[in-house]
């Protein structure tokens, strides 16, 4: 039977690019190692030539008091992961079970009831992303006009920057880009939220400068360090939150959004 455990690894890979040269060592070694050992803080100071202070910093860094709350975490996933798959397949359903997991390691409850807070107010919703990203984005627009969000998808960058322009209050504008740098999604968040719109980044890439201009900033996580991450579409990170979000939102007044969605079925159907 599988499980969930909270994982500190993700939170580490998340905020991997505001770490100093030192703290990216520090990173490199959790996110790497694969057995067993000494992990007090003494122990680890020595193998990577660190200060104890270093690592101190590292782990507040990454959002815990200190480095014992840190390794505490970290090694009650480290003692959870299963041997090395012996076939292709399980090699494969690893992956994804991993990504799940880490998944749930990022996943912010109180977040997610905000942005479906923030979905039932919008007098219009736009999301956009760039390629994989982008149809990420038309499947999120067909999902949820289907249970009645005004929401329309934006994959081209110059209608990004076009309809940047023509957002106010009253509109939320949600970004995809996994990596954090589609300067065009970026440039529609940070534009709409001048002109007075709610904005989301839904991102694989914690950046502190990103959230002067996003209400609210998604962490999914990165492909790169996945294990046998290159198997894995790169949409699938964005769909599982997409999933996740979308199951809130229509637990909220629940029989009218299935009517809707049934009403939408019929249509379609030509009934």
């Amino acid at each position: 039977m599988e499980y969930y455990v909270k994982s500190v690894l993700p939170i580490i890979e998340s905020n991997y690019k505001n770490f100093t040269p030192l703290e990216k060592t520090i990173a490199d070694f959790f996110i790497n190692n694969k057995e067993q050992t000494d992990f007090s803080a003494k122990a680890v100071a020595k193998r990577l030539f660190v200060s104890e202070a270093s690592l101190s910093r590292f782990a507040k860094k990454c959002g815990y008091r200190g480095y014992r709350e840190f390794i505490y975490q970290y090694e009650e996933t480290f003692m959870g992961k299963d041997a090395a798959a012996a076939s292709h397949t399980r090699m494969v359903l690893n992956a994804y079970q991993e990504l799940l997991n880490k998944t749930y390691s990022l996943l912010d409850e109180e977040q997610i009831l905000r942005i479906c807070d923030l979905l039932e107010q919008a007098e219009r919703v736009f999301v956009c992303g760039r390629g994989n990203s982008g149809l990420a984005a038309r499947e999120m627009m067909l999902r949820f006009v289907r249970i009645g969000v005004d929401i329309d998808a934006v994959q081209d960058a110059d209608l990004m920057r076009i309809q940047a322009v023509f957002q106010k209050e009253g509109s939320v504008v949600i970004g995809i880009s996994i990596g954090g740098e589609a300067k065009d999604v970026l440039y529609m968040l940070r534009e709409s939220h001048r002109r007075g719109a709610k904005t989301i980044l839904i991102t694989g890439n914690n950046r502190e400068e990103h959230r002067e201009f996003c209400d609210e900033l998604v962490l999914i996580p990165s492909l790169k360090y996945l294990n046998y991450g290159n198997v894995i579409s790169p949409q699938f990170p964005i769909l599982v939150m997409m999933d996740l979000i979308y199951s809130y939102y229509l637990k909220k007044d629940k029989f009218r959004k299935e009517t809707m969605h049934d009403d939408t079925v019929k249509a379609l159907k030509g009934e």
